[in-house]
């Protein structure tokens, strides 16, 4: 609570001396937030509009591949793309609707956007592993013939590509998960979570 001849605390200095810099950053990350949901809501668009479109079609209102583990894997992949999609628009608008505060740069903003890149990354992933699905399934070719090699090639190489360029943000991810997990034990005792986990 000390002060300065002009009356200034270090909190009132602080704000001053980095005013530049906290509009800088506000403004750098409404821009990225609202980029991302963008990108989050089409991702939500094409797995909602997929889950419409049933690889194969359907008869008599049952799906053609109902019983291919090709198709569960699909339906599962879809369903998490989905799911994580919409998760991450929900933190991206938490963080466009958030004030912004010097004080929320701390700790509050980083996790939101570590939290929303790391669901966009996944609902990414997962929306390319129903694509890959979708062509197992669409395109049913024998295994010796070289043509059916070039297409499944083709069809798990998205995810390959992806995958080696977003593995900075699953090393994030990992991180975040081991550190949500230190928080789950801080909050219950570890011998009721030893007790659940032996049950399950």
């Amino acid at each position: 609570m000390h002060s300065d001849i002009d009356g200034h605390t270090p909190e009132d200095m602080l704000e001053i001396e980095h005013d530049g810099m906290l509009k800088e950053a506000q403004k750098w990350l409404k821009e990225t937030a609202q980029s991302c949901s963008t990108v989050a809501i089409l991702v939500a668009t094409v797995v909602f509009a997929a889950a419409y479109t049933i690889p194969g079609g359907t008869e008599n209102g049952t799906p053609v591949f109902l019983h291919s583990s090709e198709f569960l894997f699909f339906t599962i992949m879809d369903v998490v793309a989905l799911a994580t999609s919409l998760a991450s628009v929900v933190v991206f608008l938490s963080i466009l609707t958030s004030p912004c505060d010097l004080w929320d740069f701390h700790k509050s903003l980083p996790r939101k956007l570590n939290l929303g890149f790391a669901l966009l990354f996944l609902s990414l992933m997962t929306t390319m592993l129903a694509f890959s699905a979708t062509m197992l399934l669409t395109i049913r070719l024998e295994w010796k013939n070289w043509t059916s090699t070039l297409i499944y090639s083709a069809a798990f190489f998205p995810v390959t590509i992806f995958a080696i360029i977003q593995f900075p943000v699953y090393v994030m991810v990992r991180s975040i998960t081991k550190h949500l997990w230190k928080q789950v034990k801080k909050v219950f005792p570890t011998r009721l979570i030893e007790h659940c986990m032996s049950h399950c």
